[in-house]
Protein backbone atom coordinates (compact mmCIF):
# COMPACT_ATOMS: atom_id res chain seq x y z
CA UNK A 1 0.00 0.00 0.00
CA UNK A 2 1.50 3.15 -0.81
CA UNK A 3 -0.73 5.82 0.46
CA UNK A 4 0.39 9.04 2.26
CA UNK A 5 0.71 8.61 5.64
CA UNK A 6 -0.06 12.19 6.14
CA UNK A 7 -3.49 12.18 4.00
CA UNK A 8 -4.71 9.18 5.61
CA UNK A 9 -4.44 10.35 8.94
CA UNK A 10 -5.86 13.59 7.92
CA UNK A 11 -9.19 11.73 6.07
CA UNK A 12 -9.08 10.01 9.76
CA UNK A 13 -9.35 13.40 11.27
CA UNK A 14 -12.25 14.34 9.05
CA UNK A 15 -9.78 16.87 7.40
CA UNK A 16 -9.68 17.74 3.63
CA UNK A 17 -6.00 16.67 2.29
CA UNK A 18 -6.08 19.92 0.12
CA UNK A 19 -6.47 21.83 3.99
CA UNK A 20 -2.96 22.25 4.95
CA UNK A 21 -3.41 24.98 7.50
CA UNK A 22 -2.83 21.95 10.30
CA UNK A 23 -0.11 19.59 8.43
CA UNK A 24 2.65 20.54 10.49
CA UNK A 25 1.00 19.84 14.05
CA UNK A 26 -0.19 16.92 12.39
CA UNK A 27 3.04 15.87 11.14
CA UNK A 28 4.90 16.73 14.53
CA UNK A 29 2.18 14.00 16.45
CA UNK A 30 3.04 11.87 13.64
CA UNK A 31 6.34 11.50 14.08
CA UNK A 32 6.52 11.21 17.89
CA UNK A 33 4.52 7.84 17.21
CA UNK A 34 6.04 6.59 14.46
CA UNK A 35 9.77 6.88 16.68
CA UNK A 36 7.20 5.58 19.55
CA UNK A 37 6.48 2.31 16.77
CA UNK A 38 10.61 2.09 15.88
CA UNK A 39 11.40 1.63 19.33
CA UNK A 40 8.98 -1.57 20.01
CA UNK A 41 10.64 -2.93 16.80
CA UNK A 42 8.05 -1.68 13.72
CA UNK A 43 9.35 0.59 10.93
CA UNK A 44 12.71 1.86 9.79
CA UNK A 45 14.70 4.10 12.30
CA UNK A 46 15.34 7.55 12.04
CA UNK A 47 12.28 7.35 9.91
CA UNK A 48 9.88 10.83 9.59
CA UNK A 49 7.71 12.67 7.51
CA UNK A 50 7.60 16.03 6.19
CA UNK A 51 5.04 16.26 4.10
CA UNK A 52 2.56 14.05 1.73
CA UNK A 53 4.90 12.14 -0.51
CA UNK A 54 5.73 10.03 2.61
CA UNK A 55 4.01 6.77 2.67
CA UNK A 56 3.43 3.56 4.89
CA UNK A 57 5.06 1.75 2.64
CA UNK A 58 8.44 3.72 3.14
CA UNK A 59 8.21 3.28 6.91
CA UNK A 60 7.02 -0.38 6.74
CA UNK A 61 9.43 -1.62 3.89
CA UNK A 62 8.03 -5.57 3.36
CA UNK A 63 5.78 -5.46 7.19
CA UNK A 64 2.90 -4.34 5.25
CA UNK A 65 0.76 -6.54 7.31
CA UNK A 66 1.14 -5.12 10.14
CA UNK A 67 -0.11 -1.96 8.09
CA UNK A 68 -3.84 -1.39 9.28
CA UNK A 69 -2.94 -2.16 12.83
CA UNK A 70 0.36 0.93 12.46
CA UNK A 71 -2.63 3.00 10.40
CA UNK A 72 -5.01 2.63 13.45
CA UNK A 73 -2.76 2.93 16.35
CA UNK A 74 -1.06 6.20 14.52
CA UNK A 75 -4.62 8.15 13.83
CA UNK A 76 -5.52 6.66 17.57
CA UNK A 77 -2.51 8.71 18.82
CA UNK A 78 -2.73 11.48 16.98
CA UNK A 79 -6.13 12.17 17.82
CA UNK A 80 -5.60 12.10 21.68
CA UNK A 81 -3.13 14.92 21.19
CA UNK A 82 -4.34 16.99 18.00
CA UNK A 83 -8.31 16.79 18.60
CA UNK A 84 -9.11 15.24 22.03
CA UNK A 85 -12.34 14.14 22.60
CA UNK A 86 -14.25 16.34 25.72
CA UNK A 87 -15.81 13.24 26.76
CA UNK A 88 -13.83 11.40 29.21
CA UNK A 89 -15.19 7.95 28.62
CA UNK A 90 -14.52 8.26 24.90
CA UNK A 91 -11.21 9.68 25.87
CA UNK A 92 -10.49 6.31 27.84
CA UNK A 93 -11.43 4.00 25.18
CA UNK A 94 -9.26 5.75 22.25
CA UNK A 95 -6.55 5.37 25.08
CA UNK A 96 -7.34 2.02 25.97
CA UNK A 97 -7.25 0.82 22.49
CA UNK A 98 -3.78 2.60 21.48
CA UNK A 99 -2.46 1.18 24.20
CA UNK A 100 -3.84 -2.16 22.86
CA UNK A 101 -2.84 -2.02 19.61
CA UNK A 102 1.17 -1.03 20.65
CA UNK A 103 0.95 -3.91 23.09
CA UNK A 104 0.14 -6.27 20.26
CA UNK A 105 2.33 -4.91 17.98
CA UNK A 106 5.13 -5.25 20.16
CA UNK A 107 4.33 -9.08 20.56
CA UNK A 108 4.38 -9.29 16.98
CA UNK A 109 7.66 -8.29 16.31
CA UNK A 110 9.36 -9.60 19.67
CA UNK A 111 12.07 -11.51 18.61
CA UNK A 112 12.02 -13.91 21.16
CA UNK A 113 8.66 -15.25 20.24
CA UNK A 114 8.85 -18.41 17.74
CA UNK A 115 6.17 -18.56 14.89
Amino acid sequence: MNESILNDIKKCLGIAKDYTHFDQDIIIHINTFLEVLYQIGVGKKGFIITDSSSTWTDFLGSDSQRLPAVRTYIYLRVRLLFDPPSNSFVTDSLKKNADELEWRLNVEVDPGVEE
